[in-house]
């Protein structure tokens, strides 16, 4: 079977780490917006281990960002091309038909374009927008009094508070989403082993 090798190392590092940060502020959140849910004992260790990893997403993000940036990864694999717009209705097929008849992904991973036009269009969402203004929002809860200029500004505090937890549901949702997607490939278990070696079979 041909293998690609489709994920630097470097990808796959900040992959996992990301994916911890993640799992971390969704649990944490949990929590913060339904304190009956008791995950853990005290309160004010949420709210804190939450800040934290609110600023270990925005260094991650960060880091993504300006490694996309300097390594064309941007360019290659998140910038929707002609060839892209032109498979979106073959795509959109694949996956709420062909894919529950065993038919073929169109797409085909390379090394200079190892995203689908959704994968592109989900990805670009979640990292260009919906990212950055989760951690935005969540910056400027970290002390409301200091901040407390923008955050009028902007809206008030319930606005604030309201795009920050719309924005967060919008992030979990395509993460339980991308969970699944990650179990549909050749094997139960391939797109996690390609994440973990970089191959793609």
């Amino acid at each position: 079977m041909k293998k690609t090798y489709i994920h630097t190392l470097t990808i796959r590092i900040w992959h996992w780490i990301n994916a911890f940060i993640v799992i971390v502020l969704i649990i944490t959140g949990i929590q913060l917006r339904t304190p009956s849910v008791r995950i853990f004992e005290s309160y004010k260790d949420v709210v804190q281990i939450h800040k934290y990893f609110g600023y270990a997403m925005i260094v991650s993000f960060f880091f993504w960002l300006f490694y996309c940036l300097f390594s064309s990864n941007l360019k290659k694999h998140y910038i929707l091309r002609i060839d892209d717009l032109r498979s979106i209705p073959k795509q959109l097929l694949y996956y709420t038909y062909y894919i529950f008849k065993g038919g073929e992904n169109p797409h085909t991973p390379t090394k200079d374009n190892k995203f689908n036009p959704l994968q592109k269009m989900a990805y670009t969402f979640i990292m260009l927008i919906a990212t950055p203004i989760i951690g935005f929002t969540g910056i400027l809860f970290t002390d409301i009094l200091y901040f407390f200029t923008w955050i009028k500004a902007l809206g008030g505090l319930r606005f604030i508070d309201a795009v920050h937890v719309i924005f967060a549901y919008i992030f979990a949702f395509y993460f339980l989403i991308h969970l699944y997607m990650s179990t549909i490939g050749k094997t139960f278990y391939s797109h996690i082993k390609s994440m973990i070696t970089g191959y793609e079979e």
